[in-house]
Formats: structure tokens, sequence, C-alpha cells
């Protein structure tokens, strides 16, 4: 049961798509979206720690699952499926078959990534949850779409091919013909060329994650996809990220130099996050900020964690992304619920909105407030401690910005209210979000009792406190600050490099070619199986 349930993962959604692509089936494939993601949930929920499938014996073709990716494939699940939901509301009609083609093969790759236990077929799921991903931005088909098309698509070559060159160095130093994470990573320990292979992991992974300065894709990319497109980009896409630096970098084999590094990227990456995220006007882009900032506070986290040889953090770190991954995508399915909501029913998307917008500061007695005590052990101490205090301030002040605007979109008509299958969704994504982390605290090795004290409390209100001040500041001044065009730093490159002969040219040249999906997807798809098959060859 444990092996067709790690099968059923990823194959699940592939299953869906062709039935997508048959006209006798398609109505009731779309209609049955939402059922895609469940064998990855009942995965999650049962298949932790049980043992590893093998697919392919002589180079260990593995699925795999222990419980930091049960954590994250659980919550990834659960808002594919609301998601899914939303999608019958949101999407029109006639466009719903063209969207559930990218939506469906992004599904196989975001899930697959939790249960690839070797080279081969993580490289793939991970290409899969990044490529067709293309196809969901640009659904819109405008001209903001296509150029946010472009820039992601090229950004996500470019952290293919990182992680490729990762890959290639991490099973040349293998000395059997293994490909499985268990046999090829302890040969990283000794390997000549260890800190060239880590760094090509933390580009090809620290780009899916959004760490600074490879994050501009999110901001580009998020506000101009569909509502729930972006939800899953956002909260379940990037998590591909998070779950390489896991399990390509563990504890036995990562020097602490590298933690250490890690730890001021991610830092670096969650102040840039807020102080990027407070010139938005946009409540998505303010989204997207805000989740560059949250994956520098978990990045930061895997980083101290080696640095300090903790052996708890894989699950610590895991169980602060899948909170973000239930809030996160929750409030990204809020926007589009506030669009179409007036009168006084806007505090069926208000009200949990501020819940869940404050336990991204930690407050007491939210999800995202357990979330920040399971990253304690990380985060709690010293220096870094510190910067979480102040990093946990600046996410107060950048959601309740988030906030103020959202309020400023509701429907004009005080009247008017959301398709039952957009509110559900939604409502039901900020209930997980607020209880499941109560529930699954124990399993992150937290303990209830030791948190509630009045003293914890008292220690976790300060930062929310803080953050409340400054978002008072930011009321009074905050129209001074000139909008940050969402991608920041890509903006100034583009300029630097257009007017740097002959690579302007040689960039406006990719980037028009890049625009084409057959030509981008074909290339990755080829240096994917040129990979398998140099492997299988050796």
């Amino acid at each position: 049961m444990t092996a067709l349930l790690l099968i059923a993962t990823p194959l699940t959604p592939l299953v869906f798509l062709i039935a997508v692509t048959m006209p006798r089936l398609r109505a009731r494939a779309l209609g049955l979206l939402w059922l895609a993601p469940l064998p990855g949930l009942a995965c999650a929920l049962t298949a932790a720690g049980a043992d590893p499938f093998i697919v392919y014996a002589r180079v260990r073709l593995t699925l795999v699952l222990d419980l930091p990716s049960a954590l994250l494939l659980g919550g990834a699940a659960l808002l594919w499926s609301a998601a899914s939901v939303y999608v019958r509301s949101y999407i029109a009609r006639d466009a719903q078959p063209r969207f559930a083609a990218w939506w469906l093969a992004t599904m196989a790759g975001s899930l697959g990534v939790f249960v690839a236990g070797d080279l081969v077929s993580f490289y793939f799921v991970f290409a899969l949850a990044s490529l067709p991903a293309w196809g969901l931005v640009i659904h819109d088909r405008t001209p903001r779409a296509w150029s946010a098309g472009a820039s992601y698509i090229l950004l996500t070559v470019i952290g293919e091919a990182a992680l490729l060159a990762g890959f290639a160095l991490l099973a040349a130093f293998t000395p059997g013909d293994s490909l499985a994470m268990a046999d090829v990573l302890p040969a990283l320990a000794t390997a000549r060329l260890r800190d060239l292979a880590i760094a090509f992991l933390v580009i090809g992974f620290g780009l899916k994650a959004g760490l600074v300065p490879l994050h501009v894709w999110l901001p580009i990319a998020h506000p101009a996809a569909p509502m729930p497109a972006s939800a899953v980009l956002s909260g379940a896409i990037i998590k591909a990220g998070i779950i390489g630096l896991i399990r390509f970098l563990p504890l036995e084999v990562t020097p602490a130099g590298w933690g250490e590094a890690l730890a001021v990227i991610g830092f670096v990456t969650a102040f840039w996050g807020v102080a990027m995220g407070i010139t938005q006007r946009n409540p998505k882009t303010v989204l997207a900020y805000s989740s560059v900032s949250q994956m520098g506070v978990v990045a930061a986290a895997i980083g101290m964690g080696l640095a300090a040889g903790i052996g708890t953090t894989p699950v610590s770190a895991a169980f602060y992304a899948l909170h973000h991954i239930l809030a996160k995508g929750a409030l990204f399915l809020a926007v589009g619920v506030a669009a179409s909501i007036g009168g006084r029913a806007r505090w069926w998307v208000l009200g949990p909105a501020i819940l869940l917008a404050m336990g991204f500061g930690g407050l007491p007695f939210t999800g995202g407030w357990l979330a920040k005590e399971a990253v304690k052990g990380e985060l709690g101490e010293g220096l870094a401690g510190a910067l979480s205090v102040l990093s946990a301030a600046g996410s107060t002040l950048l959601m309740l910005h988030f906030v103020r605007r959202l309020s400023l979109g509701w429907a004009d008509d005080a009247s008017s209210r959301p398709p039952i299958g957009m509110l559900l969704p939604w409502l039901a994504l900020a209930t997980a979000a607020l209880i499941l982390p109560w529930l699954l605290f124990p399993f992150a090795g937290g303990n209830l009792s030791a948190v509630l004290t009045p003293d914890a409390l008292n220690k976790a209100t300060r930062p929310v406190v803080v953050g409340l001040l400054l978002t008072v500041a930011l009321l009074r001044w905050g129209e001074r600050l000139p909008e940050v065009p969402g991608g920041d730093i890509i903006h100034p490159a583009r300029r630097l490099l257009a007017g740097a002969a002959p690579l302007g040219g040689l960039l406006a040249r990719a980037e028009a070619l890049l625009r084409l999906w057959p030509v981008a997807g074909l290339a990755l798809l080829l240096l994917t199986f040129a990979l398998a098959f140099a492997m299988l060859g050796a």
C-alpha cells in the first residue's frame, strides 16, 4: 500500500492530465480536479518513515518519504486540492482545459519532489514543477503576462542548469552505480569539488525558493498569474527549493561554513523582502515579497542548524514552511474573494486575513506563532535571535500593509457575493493554517506547555507590538515611499546588460527565444534525459 501511494502521488495528476486531453473524459476530469492531489495527502499521512520503494534496482531509482518531506507534502496537497476547487469558479469555463493542462503537469512535479529519492527522478520532477508553471504565469495572455513569463522561464532555465551541474558532480563523486540520495550524499563529504557542487545546489534551490538575489521571479510572476496559480506558486512550488536544501545539504556532509553562508543569505533575504514589500501597492506583489522574506527565514534556520550541528533542523524548518504553504496560499485566494465581495460580508475575508497576517509576525495562539517557536532552537539565541526578532517585527509590518492594500480592493456593490467555489476553499485553507500547526507541533519536536508560559508569550508578543508601531509610522509617511517595480534589481540589471554591446542584443534574443515554450521546454527535457542516460550508461 505504501508503494502504491508513493507512486500515485506524482502519477495521479498525470493521469488526470491525460483525461483532460480526451474529449469524452474532459468535463468529468475538470469537475474532479481537486481529487488529483489527494493520493499525496494520503501518502503524507501514512507513508512517512516507511521503507523506500526501489523503482529500478541497478541504480536504485527510489521513492521515499521522511518526516520533513511528509509535512511539506501534506500541506502542498491540501493547497493544491483547495486551489483546484477555486479554479472551477475563477477560471473562465472555455479556458479551463488549457489552464488544467499546465496546472496538472505542475502539480505532478510539485508533489513529486517530496517523494523522489534519487538524482534522476528528483531532477525530472523538479523540472516538472518548474517549467509547466510558465503556462500558468502567461495564462491571461496580456503583455504583462508574456513579459513575466519570459523572465520566469529564463530564470528557471538558469536554475535548472545550475542544478544539473550540481547533480552531475554528485554522480561523479559516487564510487558505485547507485543514484539514490542515501548513497550519493555521503560521498560529498570527501569529494574534491565539494564546495563547487554545494554552490551549484544552493544556486539551483535558492532560485526556486526565492533567495536574494535570485528572488526576482516571484514578484514578477505572482501579480501576472491568475489567483489560484499565484497561490500554488507561492505556497507549494517554492517549497521544491526548500526540500532541496533540506535533503541535499545534510548535516553530516555540509561544512559549517556553508551553514553560516546560508544563514547570512537567509537573513538578507528576510529583510530585503520586507523593505521592498512595504513600497508595493498591489496586494499580490506584497504577498510575493512576503514569501521572499519568509523563505529567507527558513533558509536562515537551515543555515544556523547546519552551523550549530542541530540534528532536528530539517523537521523544524519543514514545519515552518508547512505553515507558510497553508497561510500564504490562503491569503492569495483571499485577494480574489475580496474583489467579489461587498458590504458586511467583507468580514468573511478581513477577519481571517488579519489573523493569518499577524501570524507571520508570531502573534501568540496563531499557527505562525507555533512555526516561529519551532525554529527557536536555530534562531533563538545571540545575533541570530536578535535578527529573528527584528524579522518578526518586519513581517508584522509587511503583512498589515498587505491587509490595508487588500481592504482597498472590495467590490463596489455592497450586495456582491463570491461564488461558493471561491469562498469555501479560502475559508478551509485559512482554518487549516490556524488549526493544523497546533495538531502537528508535537511531531515537529515542539512542547506546547513550554511555549504557553507567560514568559514565552510575552517574548512572542514583543515583535508584534514593534510591528504595530512601525505600521502606524508607515500609515503616516508610507505614501512618500516610491513604489519599487516588482522584481526590483532585475530592472537595473536589464538596463545595464542592454547597454553593454554585444551582450544587450544577445540577452534580447535569448529572452525572445525563451518566450517560446516548446524551445525552452524541449531543451530542458533533453538535458534531463541526457543526464539520465549518462548516469545509467555509467
